[in-house]
């Protein structure tokens, strides 16, 4: 059984305000780590992200999967390289070893070319040039949100509100996607759009049309987290599970698209710097990490050795 989600819905805009303490800082840091113990999922309202950008961005985004599957190949993972941008069609994607009920386009910070994987220059198709300015504007705003978004996290943590800002996310890994899903069967309830999975990095800050799917399994079972108009759905990743010993939780969820329409989604995640370390924090209570990520090295060695695993033929041609 799967029920109607309760996720909080946290008001944002005092950690938009710039730097300095305040209360109202203090009281919305304490409602996110709040949220981050009980479920690690929450809704992000007073955000600050323009309606008319998101408009812009969704339309481009409808035009582009509408296009022949012919004219959407012209942009194919494959011609970008070790960036690891562009589209792919469905069931392409494995995120928890299985293919998915979507297709996608991969984007990124802009940047150019170069040898760092995961880096470089975004794929656009020339038949929606709209889509070019409206994902770019879409990434440098919502990288703002993230910094603010973990500067509510640091405080929450009695850590300085900068202590990210200067460093694991002073020059953030910066992925986003935009996903398309289609229907699921009725009659098969083992398809699913996204299958159970974490996210890799430190936040997510989610973009949901108005079609719901997105289940997050809490304590008490699997729950809905359906749209809220005006807010984005975050969660934490992986890394900041890691960083606070397992005190905020990198929750499982995954997608099943049965409302019967076409369904949009846009997955920001604000991720440490690629070269970054992600050792626990030295004040991290005792509660033991679970190994799921228990690994040394750098940031961008453990997001590779992830992604490799979800576009396992996409990988084995870039070697």
């Amino acid at each position: 059984m799967v029920r109607v989600s309760e996720l909080p819905v946290i008001d944002v805009s005092p950690l938009l305000t710039g730097a300095g303490p305040s209360a109202g800082k203090r009281a919305v840091a304490g409602r996110i780590g709040a949220a981050c113990r009980e479920t690690g999922f929450f809704y992000v309202a007073g955000h600050g992200v323009p309606p008319e950008l998101i408009e812009r961005l969704d339309a481009a985004a409808r035009r582009f999967f509408a296009l022949p599957e012919e004219v959407k190949d012209e942009i194919a993972m494959e011609r970008g390289g070790r960036a690891w941008r562009g589209f792919f069609p469905v069931g392409d994607e494995l995120t928890s070893g299985r293919p998915d009920l979507k297709e996608g386009v991969y984007f990124g910070a802009e940047e150019p070319p170069g040898p760092v994987p995961l880096h470089g220059p975004n794929l656009f198709p020339a038949q929606v040039p709209e889509l070019r300015d409206a994902v770019l504007a879409y990434l440098r705003t919502m990288t703002e949100v993230g910094q603010a978004v973990m500067a509510g996290i640091a405080l929450s943590l009695g850590l300085e509100e900068d202590y990210f800002r200067t460093g694991y996310t002073a020059d953030p890994t910066i992925l986003f996607r935009i996903f398309h899903y289609p229907p699921s069967p009725p009659d098969d309830p083992d398809t699913w759009g996204v299958g159970e999975h974490t996210d890799y990095g430190l936040l997510t800050l989610l973009l949901q049309d108005a079609n719901g799917g997105l289940q997050v399994r809490t304590s008490t079972g699997w729950t809905e987290a359906p749209p809220v108009p005006g807010t984005f759905v975050c969660n934490i990743g992986d890394m900041l599970d890691k960083l606070t010993g397992g005190q905020y939780r990198s929750t499982p969820h995954r997608v099943r698209n049965r409302s019967g329409n076409e369904r949009l989604s846009f997955p920001f995640f604000f991720d440490p710097g690629w070269d970054s370390e992600v050792p626990p924090l030295p004040y991290a209570p005792g509660r033991r990490w679970d190994g799921q990520v228990d690994f040394t090295g750098t940031y961008g060695q453990y997001l590779l050795s992830k992604v490799s695993k979800v576009f396992p033929r996409l990988f084995e041609r870039q070697l």
